[in-house]
């Protein structure tokens, strides 16, 4: 029941980001240019996101996989849903850790060094 939640989460978000461009959010160019910074921030420790990366490059590596092939090869239709439920949930994933990212940032980039944010 909670992995479906999630999962459901996940396409909410996806629903969201892509129409928060329009809505006056970060456009998607803005997401994907986020990628690199939100990558080497999780690197250096400053910023929380290592288990989403994670769990993004884990799916990335499922869709990608050449052992995933062979089931799809046998299951034809199901096989390819399983891809297909995979991207979906990749990109809702992306676009919400990015904007998160990029509200992570901009606060960040307002806070001054040796001041208590409330």
């Amino acid at each position: 029941m909670a992995k479906t939640l999630k999962r459901g989460a996940a396409f909410v978000a996806l629903g969201r980001a892509l129409t928060a461009g329009a809505r006056g959010g970060p456009s998607l160019g803005a997401r994907i240019g986020a990628l690199p910074r939100m990558i080497a921030a999780t690197a250096r420790g400053e910023y929380d996101g290592g288990l989403r990366l994670a769990m993004m490059t884990a799916a990335t590596a499922y869709i990608v996989s050449p052992i995933d092939a062979v089931p799809e090869l046998f299951l034809t239709v199901f096989g390819l849903l399983d891809d297909a439920v995979m991207v979906t949930w990749l990109a809702g994933a992306v676009l919400a850790e990015t904007e998160r990212f990029l509200e992570w940032e901009t606060r960040r980039s307002s806070v001054v060094p040796g001041q208590v944010v409330p």
